[in-house]
């Protein structure tokens, strides 16, 4: 088996028996903020495209660029579709061109031609990703692979059984705007920040230890940042609470806890993959080129500057009036949702910043009424401020998931009063009837239903699946004082009084045995 690395969570997967072309990103990502490093653009992406069988994990993007997937990929690939709840991917990619689907049953090996067989492990929670993502299993003449990308299964039970798993490609570093864009001083940000990174090391160390393949390829980040808004994010700093580390990071702290099997895919990166071992050959030297990151991303910076201004000029449209367009849109939704307005709980206020940063226009998501309109000197616990011209844009475009488009842009800031709020970013993106009410109906099942197993922690009897999205606390759940932590997300919950300590809208089951 042969694996192409093709830039961040891509990669192309070659056997006698068929090619699979996984998440190619190329083009910038929400609103030109992300780009991939080190830079794809180049590869011979005429030939990297003609494969038979194209595998979309999900629909961030940072794994579906449209506008790549339609100029270069074969329109004759066989799409892999994960069971997902809502026909958006399958729909999104039909409006490109691909005609050929083969619908998998999430956890089912499916046997294609030539005795290839794939398997694709959905997740549907409104948390996962764009409500899903998903991990693609391959095995084909006795060689396994896991592309499990930025997936975060609860366990992976499922494909160890299938077999030894020869390698395995998972992400390590962080995909998010927390807390970088947060209203808090900088020492606050840095530890909070060093928090987070020291959670997805852990993590990546967990799902390492629990498949034990021969092979580990850290893939699905980071981006960079080429903007010089944001340039600051990248991870060249020496700042210890960066999320963003790179591949050679990873290697450098997987060495610490005894990692030897880790393999780097640059663009151009090919891996020749047996039973008994792998061999890779690169483009340029792995560690040259990442002791040598500021260069590479300097020149980045000048080479894609036009692509970046040119993406600014199409955001404006001052046509538009934001507020009635927002009540048109968003006060229908706020009279169908009854889990996600009351897990919200109060308004959640947006600073419009006008195009000469000399006035704002604040508009409030009143989720108690029902109703969004101006800003009326109230308190509020949450709060975003970004440029108007975003806002305007998702709005000519219909974007249906703000968290998909301005929340991972990184072009705003927040500011929040006591604990995380999951319903906040999760009613963001689930803009659009279909979205909302599945996420209505999750959380109506999710929250009915009654978890009867135990398992002990320490001291503690507590119920094993955790309140959040249900990870096995036997095996993620690590107690300190009276304090469970979950190492899946890093959720902290007071086991004395059940209380969640990281959002609101979540308690656990828990006493002393001892």
């Amino acid at each position: 088996m042969r694996i192409t690395g093709t830039g961040h969570a891509s990669m192309r997967i070659d056997t006698a028996a068929g090619s699979i072309l996984c998440d190619p990103w190329v083009n910038p990502a929400y609103f030109a903020s992300w780009f991939p490093f080190p830079d794809n653009s180049q590869l011979d992406w005429e030939s990297l495209g003609q494969v038979d069988y194209l595998y979309v994990s999900h629909l961030h993007r940072d794994h579906f660029d449209a506008a790549h997937l339609k100029r270069f990929v074969s329109k004759k690939a066989t799409v892999l579709l994960p069971e997902y709840p809502t026909s958006q991917l399958e729909d999104e990619l039909r409006d490109l061109g691909f005609t050929s689907f083969l619908k998998t049953k999430s956890d089912e090996v499916h046997e294609l031609d030539g005795g290839l067989k794939v398997m694709i492990q959905a997740l549907i929670s409104p948390t996962d990703g764009p409500i899903g993502d998903s991990s693609l299993w391959v095995e084909h003449d006795g060689i396994r692979v896991l592309n499990q990308n930025d997936a975060r299964p609860t366990d992976l039970s499922r494909f160890t059984e299938l077999g030894h798993v020869h390698a395995h490609m998972l992400q390590f570093s962080g995909a998010i705007w927390y807390p970088m864009v947060y209203e808090l001083p900088e020492s606050a940000k840095r530890a909070f920040g060093k928090q987070k990174r020291d959670r997805q090391f852990d993590r990546t160390w967990r799902y390492i230890d629990d498949l034990k393949a021969s092979h580990v390829f850290p893939i699905a980040g980071p981006p960079c940042f080429l903007d010089d808004e944001l340039w600051q994010f990248n991870d060249i700093f020496g700042d210890e609470g960066n999320i963003f580390p790179d591949q050679g990071v990873f290697l450098r702290e997987y060495a610490k806890v005894g990692g030897t099997n880790g393999i780097v895919l640059l663009p151009g990166s090919v891996t020749e993959l047996t039973t008994d071992g792998a061999q890779t050959s690169h483009p340029t030297d792995v560690d040259e080129f990442f002791a040598n990151k500021q260069a590479h991303l300097e020149e980045m910076r000048v080479r894609k500057a036009p692509v970046i201004a040119a993406e600014k000029a199409s955001w404006r449209h001052p046509e538009i009036d934001v507020l009635g367009e927002l009540k048109k849109r968003i006060e229908p939704l706020l009279e169908e949702s009854i889990y996600l307005a009351k897990g919200v709980g109060g308004p959640v206020r947006f600073d419009l910043v006008s195009y000469d940063d000399e006035s704002v226009e604040s508009i409030v998501v009143d989720f108690p009424g029902k109703q969004v309109r101006p800003y009326a000197d109230e308190k509020v616990r949450y709060r975003f401020r970004t440029q108007r011209e975003l806002i305007e844009h998702l709005i000519f475009i219909d974007e249906g998931d703000w968290v998909n488009s301005l929340f991972l842009s990184c072009r705003f800031s927040a500011a929040r009063i006591g604990q995380y709020n999951e319903f906040v970013y999760a009613f963001f993106k689930c803009l659009s009837e279909e979205r909302l009410q599945y996420a209505e109906g999750w959380y109506d099942e999710h929250q009915k239903s009654v978890e009867a197993e135990d398992t002990v922690l320490g001291d503690w009897t507590v119920q094993r699946r955790c309140p959040h999205l249900k990870a096995d606390l036997s095996r993620f759940g690590i107690v300190e004082g009276n304090v469970l932590t979950c190492q899946l997300h890093g959720w902290k919950f007071d086991l004395p009084s059940g209380r969640c300590l990281t959002s609101v809208g979540h308690s656990i089951r828990a006493e002393k045995t001892s």
